[in-house]
């Protein structure tokens, strides 16, 4: 099996267990090992009180193109921090995609960076995250 298979093998175990991603209808994909791409519509009901998205949802779909680039290499990766900055504002209705891509990974630990896009390509905010790798396998090859 390849990179590119193992990966996705690692994406369709991750997905199939992962209910807060599912329940956000957040669609994922993987090319490889230390890169994966988020996207989710946003709803009515993640809007603040200010008629915008509420920056947990964006938080929510950064780390979660993050945690599928950084498991993506078939070891059982967690986040060891994170840091978001909103650009602009994402409302009702919009597309958003967030695309990660692996930027440091030696020993157990790696950096990964997210844009979020949306559906005009304009960003709506930057994301980076540390990782921690377990080392365990993800999947099991044969």
């Amino acid at each position: 099996m390849d990179e590119g298979e193992l990966a996705q093998r690692c994406r369709d175990t991750m997905y199939e267990a992962d209910a807060a991603v599912r329940s956000l209808d957040i669609a994922v994909e993987v090319s490889g090992p230390g890169r994966a791409e988020a996207r989710m519509v946003i709803r009515p009901e993640m809007l603040n009180g200010h008629d915008v998205c509420h920056g947990g949802y964006l938080f929510m779909l950064a780390d979660t193109a993050f945690a599928y680039a950084c498991n993506a290499c078939n070891e059982v990766t967690f986040a060891a921090g994170a840091a978001i900055e909103f650009l602009r504002p994402a409302k009702a209705g919009d597309r958003i995609l967030a695309i990660a891509t692996e930027r440091h990974r030696g020993g157990r630990t790696g950096t990964y960076d997210v844009t979020l896009t949306n559906q005009e390509g304009a960003d709506v905010a930057l994301f980076r995250g540390r990782s921690y790798s377990t080392r365990a396998p993800l999947v099991w090859q044969k």
